[in-house]
């Protein structure tokens, strides 16, 4: 290179993979064979990034795949190996395991040697460390690589892309904008397929900025099997083909052309590619989707039926629903339909939406410019709510913090890994193993007995993001915990025999930078951010409880739990101690009752004070006990101007996680359910909307019985029988429901043997949701209903039990309100 600075640029990961390089398909075989003398068998390392110029591949060759052993057990390990004629050489290393003990690292040429050696050493008794992280992981972590990256190395153009070799790299911050592209597939109920959507702005991330100004710049394409027709539509770019073959040929083509960094869908994963794949193999063709004409791999997963992992070498392919739960976004239903009505308010292109594979079928014979644009606007629906969602920015923002893939689901345990193992490697420690039996589980939350009521004038005091301040305060950290039980004289106590060292620990630190970033990002007003960073720090109570993760330790998270329970136990005391009853305490919440004749202003003002008064307190109390700063944080959150928190059903104990309130919130008065029925998915809308306005009713002090009696009557009229509907999902194949069959169940059951007997597809085979009613006879299915509706069932178990859990606290009794009526009907 005569010039590096000419090559030096920023990326952002899009894929990154390891091999062996003599297994490498695309190695020239003749030519190995030749030369088979000269070489020697390696691994490569290849990293695809978008950047500003263009796609990239980063191919490095100079990894070795490496695992620990305790050094007193390396010559027997080198002996097995020998003679098993496995390559392989030891390093004796300055570094521990957590049982205190030297080690020594074991290095390999080949990803296949590295797991024919570790299988060979287990089955010897001999217990490695660290084998189970992937080449290509531990390549980037160890340099502290989140998402962004900064490179050099010797240039090669190719197809699509650019790549470099000798490459040199290192971390960057760099904001990508990806070339997006939303796809969506439509097929008969047998999967055949009809058409496939394509929607896209080949300049353009789906971020909130992207706006549909210049429509002549977006893709709005549907290959689509038929006779050519004149469009309608000038917006849309009908492709037409005649047949499977040629549609999947088509596909491909248009992906290569319009070049997408990310692919984005509606279950696109577990629907759209696992199709296209099965489609595929039966039109004997291999779908080259990847960058540079490289095939897609389609993975079947080992756990889950009807599950896999597509992979398409430099893109990213992004599930929407999966992309949403991972930053915690809750729908009753992931449904495409009900998640874009619930954040657009609008839906999808057709009549019937629970028929709509009929009507697929029917518009795909007679009607295909209908399709097209239905397939189109489906594509759209997706785009829109990334757009909306703000996930795109979320998801990369998640991989620039903790060096997660952008289509890692969850991930929390690897987001901790890759934060922190580089960290202890630095400190002279490797990690430990997962836990054999997959760990003890330890304590839950704080949450104390409550007292039922129907009250007035009820403040809520929250700890501000308790765990990990209870991680930052007390010094919780894997290393600590080993560093600290070495000079427990000077250790910090935590719970179950676990001592933490005051000064040689990382989480506290790690805890604190992500915190002071969050702050920045609320004040900034940078949504996804500050999501990303909350989802972050709270995961890592979770990850030190988790069996899945290499550093779980049940003194770890006990020692945040349990200290949790004290430090919620304590501020209940001293709020009492300053005169106010303690009604309810839940984790990081305490719920305090004041005076019902106190002014909403005079109990902001109470509430306040006391927030101030309690951290105070912890900043004495800490400083006295234990000589630690405090990072405990009191804040008051909210005032319920009616508060209920009912009992447990049929006992007069008070419940736990069950309450409703009327507080105001920006001058406006707001009712809040948590736990209750209201907020459950198994109960009717029925159920719902008359829990709310029962509850309204009487939070304002209004005599229910008129509300409740024309409910009833409405009833048994058959006046809400809209509103009856169950909506449950099937958690198991259906044939798994044997012994004990559920009504969720048993209405599938009789769906899909009607479903058989008229020749139509089975529905309910493998989960999914139903919706049934309860009639006379039993559940049935909605769309098969022969019964009339039992009303009595509804009375009885969705009205009454609403009712009786508010009622009695203004002396009424539902029983008594509406016997006449049910007697007379």
């Amino acid at each position: 290179m005569s010039d590096p600075e000419f090559h030096r640029q920023h990326g952002f990961l899009l894929t990154r993979h390891a091999q062996d390089l003599r297994k490498n398909k695309a190695i020239n075989l003749s030519a190995v064979k030749s030369a088979a003398a000269n070489i020697e068998p390696k691994t490569q390392t290849i990293l695809w990034g978008w950047t500003p110029k263009g796609t990239v591949k980063l191919v490095f060759e100079d990894q070795n795949p490496l695992f620990f052993v305790h050094s007193e057990d390396q010559e027997r390990a080198s002996q097995i190996l020998n003679r098993l004629h496995i390559a392989h050489h030891a390093n004796p290393l300055k570094h521990q395991s957590f049982e205190n003990k030297p080690v020594s690292a074991m290095y390999f040429s080949t990803i296949d040697d590295h797991f024919k050696a570790r299988q060979q050493l287990s089955g010897a008794d001999i217990e490695t460390f660290e084998h189970d992280l992937k080449l290509q992981d531990k390549f980037l972590f160890e340099r502290n690589i989140h998402g962004s990256f900064e490179f050099i190395g010797t240039p090669k153009t190719q197809l699509d892309y650019t790549e470099y070799t000798n490459v040199r790299i290192k971390p960057s911050k760099i904001k990508p904008v990806f070339n997006v592209l939303s796809l969506d597939i439509e097929c008969s109920m047998e999967g055949e397929l009809y058409s496939i959507g394509l929607y896209g702005h080949p300049a353009q991330a789906a971020s909130a900025n992207d706006k549909e100004t210049s429509s002549h710049k977006l893709t709005r394409t549907v290959i689509m099997i038929g006779q050519p027709e004149t469009t309608d539509d000038p917006k849309i770019n009908i492709i037409w083909v005649k047949d499977e073959y040629q549609l999947l040929m088509t596909l491909e083509n248009q992906i290569q052309l319009l070049n997408p960094d990310i692919i984005i869908g509606w279950n696109v994963i577990n629907f759209d590619f696992q199709l296209l794949h099965k489609q595929a193999k039966k039109q004997n063709l291999t779908l080259r989707l990847g960058r540079g004409l490289s095939p897609m791999s389609w993975r079947d997963s080992r756990t889950e039926a009807n599950q896999g992992f597509v992979t398409l070498p430099g893109r990213v392919v992004i599930d929407g629903i999966d992309a949403l739960r991972t930053a915690t976004y809750y729908f009753e239903s992931f449904s495409l339909e009900n998640v874009a009505q619930k954040l657009l308010k609008r839906g999808k292109k057709t009549e019937d939406v629970d028929n709509r594979v009929e009507h697929i079928t029917h518009d795909f014979l007679h009607n295909k410019q209908k399709l097209a644009a239905y397939n189109l606007e489906d594509c759209k629906l997706v785009w829109d709510i990334f757009i909306h969602t703000e996930i795109m920015d979320f998801l990369i923002l998640r991989s620039q913090l903790t060096g997660l893939e952008l289509d890692k689901i969850g991930g929390s345990v690897a987001a901790f890994t890759n934060l922190y193992l580089p960290k202890l490697h630095r400190a002279g420690y490797i990690s430990p193993n997962l836990p054999p039996d997959g760990g003890l589980a330890s304590p839950g939350g704080y949450v104390m007995n409550s007292l039922p009521g129907f009250y007035k004038n009820v403040l809520v005091l929250d700890f501000k993001s308790l765990y990990p301040s209870i991680i930052r305060t007390f010094k919780i950290d894997p290393m600590g915990l080993i560093e600290g039980l070495k000079d427990p004289d000077n250790a910090i106590p935590g719970f179950k025999g676990a001592m933490f060292s005051r000064h040689h620990h990382f989480l506290p630190n790690i805890i604190e930078e992500l915190w002071a970033q969050r702050d920045q990002a609320k004040k900034d007003k940078d949504g996804p951010r500050s999501q990303a960073l909350k989802i972050i720090m709270n995961s890592f109570y979770g990850v030190l409880g988790s069996g899945g993760c290499r550093f779980y330790d049940t003194r770890l998270a006990s020692s945040i739990t349990m200290r949790g329970h004290k430090i919620m136990q304590k501020t209940a005391l001293w709020i009492e101690q300053a005169g106010y009853q303690v009604i309810y305490g839940d984790t990081d919440s305490t719920f305090v009752l004041l005076d019902s004749e106190l002014s909403e202003c005079q109990a902001n003002g109470i509430g306040k004070q006391l927030a101030q008064d309690i951290n105070d307190y912890w900043v004495k109390e800490l400083r006295e006990k234990y000589n630690l700063d405090c990072y405990l944080e009191l804040e008051f959150e909210t005032h319920y101007h009616r508060f209920l928190m009912p009992t447990i059903r049929g006992s007069e104990a008070g419940s736990k996680k069950r309450y409703a309130g009327l507080t105001s919130i920006d001058g406006k008065q707001e009712m809040v359910f948590k736990g209750l029925e209201t907020v459950r998915t198994d109960w009717t809308d029925l159920a719902r909307s008359f829990q709310h306005h029962l509850y309204r009713i009487i939070f304002d002090d209004q005599d229910p019985t008129h509300f409740i009696k024309r409910t009833v009557q409405a009833t048994l009229n058959g006046e809400n029988d809209h509103q009856l509907i169950y909506r449950k999902r099937l958690r198991r194949p259906l044939r798994d429901y044997v012994k004990n069959v559920p009504p969720h169940a048993r209405s599938a059951k009789i769906a899909d043997q009607k479903n058989a007997a008229l020749g139509k597809s089975l529905q309910y085979q493998n989960k999914g949701w139903i919706s049934y009613v309860i009639t006379l006879t039993g559940p049935e299915p909605i769309e098969y209903r022969e019964s009339e509706l039992d009303y009595q069932h509804y009375l009885e178990k969705q009205l009454k039990p609403i009712a009786d859990g508010i009622l009695p606290f203004i002396g009424l009794d539902f029983d008594r309100l509406t016997d006449q009526q049910m007697d007379l009907f």
